[in-house]
């Protein structure tokens, strides 16, 4: 096993148009080589910015969200009757250019339907061997598969961690308030529900299956106290 800090990647942003918080950005702003994405109305998200404005490198989507479309270079338009959503069409941009960290702004809230299918999305995005992060202002999402998940002792509030897509095997919880040591955990019973950070650094390790994990503290309370471990 490897340790990474998700700092030291090229990041993926993307922005779509559930909720989103304001001061998004103000935590860390994308850097060079950072890739940039407007998820259909994720690019009003990015207009509201003001002062903190950022400039999409790409916009994709079939614009159903939008008062006008777009124009000019960087810019998918797909069909309105599609399989994938404007999510997953932006993800699959930034995994074809190599990201393995995606920051997804505006992936929850709203329409609860769009939500659980984002929970899919970082699914999907484990499964291609990368990561994926729903930010939002009160709490943060991620899903990790048969690795670790790192938090630093400055982390605070509640976590929850659920198996999903199936039985999660080998699932240990450590520097919480309450530890599991080579458990399993069922879709059919909500075992790491409302478990709670305590001032110590904190592992969630999956050794065979994936883990959907939420924690409260929204946008400022995701960069700098992560550390990824990955086979």
């Amino acid at each position: 096993m490897t340790k990474k800090n998700i700092n030291n990647l090229r990041i993926c942003y993307i922005v779509g148009a559930g909720d989103f918080a304001v001061n998004a950005f103000n935590v860390r702003r994308p850097q060079e080589g950072d890739f940039v994405v407007a998820a259909d109305g994720g690019y009003d998200s990015l207009n509201s910015l003001g002062t903190l404005k950022i400039e999409p490198d790409l916009i994709v989507g079939d614009f159903d969200s939008l008062e006008s479309i777009p124009t000019g270079g960087g810019i998918i338009r797909y069909p309105a009757k599609k399989n994938q959503t404007d999510m997953f069409l932006a993800v699959e941009e930034g995994l074809a250019r190599g990201y393995k960290v995606f920051f997804i702004f505006g992936g929850t809230g709203g329409r609860l339907d769009h939500t659980v299918g984002n929970f899919q999305v970082l699914s999907y995005i484990a499964l291609k061997g990368s990561l994926g992060f729903l930010i939002g202002e009160a709490e943060n999402v991620t899903l990790i598969k048969n690795c670790a998940l790192h938090f630093t002792s400055e982390a605070k509030g509640t976590i929850s961690v659920f198996s999903h897509g199936g039985v999660a095997r080998g699932v240990s919880l450590t520097g919480l308030r309450y530890t599991l040591s080579s458990a399993k955990l069922t879709p059919h019973f909500p075992l790491g529900v409302s478990n709670e950070f305590i001032g110590f650094a904190s592992e969630i390790f999956v050794d065979k299956g994936e883990l959907l994990i939420i924690w409260s503290g929204g946008v400022t309370k995701t960069v700098d106290m992560l550390n990824i471990t990955v086979s």
